[in-house]
């Protein structure tokens, strides 16, 4: 259950009345997104208000005839889905921030620059972002915001979404503790143990983690891993 001082209020208006609850911002977005989160876990206080701030409950009656019930938690599960979410300024803003780093880091993870095939780092990415005005609506999902901005930064820098292979060999001394950890960062299309011990296999991995996967080998075969961009 989130503090009353961190939550933010949920409003709907129905049957020609207004009610009102207090919720965890970040848990109650999830929730209206769809997303496994117990209405338990994101309501400051279980109880239904007509103004939340002053404190004033609506009549029962009221609550019946809008709702069908007095239960605090179907209510509630009502008024986030159906209702409006009143994030303060400070709120939206920092939810934004967070929105927009988590959509940066996914393109940059996904996305090449078709002309060189190598990742665009997340500098450029925001910069092409901010130049094209893209807005980062925090009741958007990460997937929506995604799309919007790619469609916003095409025209600005050469971009797209693309999956690629690499073949793998990992030496001998190394393989036993290296190869778990290769086989989890993509989709391990092959594998083959080598009668001398070593370990070979091809990887498919979105575009933009080929550096990430690269720091990944050289950190745990130091340096010895070899490797071949296949597509």
């Amino acid at each position: 259950m989130v503090a009353l001082d961190e939550s933010i209020i949920a409003r709907l208006k129905t049957h020609g009345k207004t009610f009102e609850i207090f919720v965890d911002p970040d848990n109650a977005l999830a929730f209206k997104r769809g997303d496994q989160v117990k209405i338990e876990n994101l309501l400051a206080v279980e109880d239904v208000f007509s103004d939340a701030k002053s404190g004033d409950r609506p009549a029962e009656q009221d609550v019946l005839n809008a709702f069908g019930t007095t239960d605090a938690i179907k209510i509630a599960e009502k008024i986030i889905l159906e209702g409006e979410l009143q994030l303060t300024t400070e709120q939206r803003k920092k939810m934004q921030e967070e929105k927009k780093r988590q959509v940066i880091t996914i393109i940059a993870q996904n996305a090449i620059n078709p002309q060189t095939k190598s990742p665009h780092p997340p500098s450029r990415i925001e910069a092409a972002m901010d130049e094209a005005g893209v807005h980062i609506d925090p009741m958007k999902s990460a997937d929506e915001l995604v799309n919007i901005a790619m469609k916003a930064i095409r025209p600005i820098i050469p971009i797209r979404f693309e999956e690629v292979k690499i073949a793998i060999k990992i030496p001998r001394e190394y393989a036993a503790k290296t190869y778990g950890s290769v086989a989890k960062f993509g989709n391990l299309i092959k594998q083959e143990w080598q009668n001398d011990g070593s370990w070979i296999g091809v990887i498919a991995i979105p575009a933009g983690m080929q550096d990430d996967l690269y720091r990944l080998l050289n950190a745990h075969t130091k340096g010895s891993a070899e490797t071949k961009f296949l597509k």
